[in-house]
């Protein structure tokens, strides 16, 4: 299931990451990667403020597409 489905204060686990080399490179290097746990921070029409690794990031509804958990 895409990360925009997941909920406000949920924390989920990455099980896949989809979208080109570049765009799974980029989400890597942002500290996406499989089976690491992301916190739903906000989610405002699809776009979304996530905590992962210690770190805040806000994430676009297309971007937020391409993370599975």
């Amino acid at each position: 299931m895409p990360l925009v489905f997941a909920k406000e204060g949920e924390t989920v686990t990455i099980r896949r990451i989809g979208g080109r080399d570049d765009v799974r490179q980029h989400l890597a290097e942002l500290g996406f990667v499989v089976d690491s746990p992301v916190l739903i921070v906000s989610h405002m029409a699809g776009n979304l403020i996530v905590q992962v690794k210690g770190s805040r990031v806000a994430l676009d509804r297309s971007m937020a597409q391409k993370i599975f958990y």
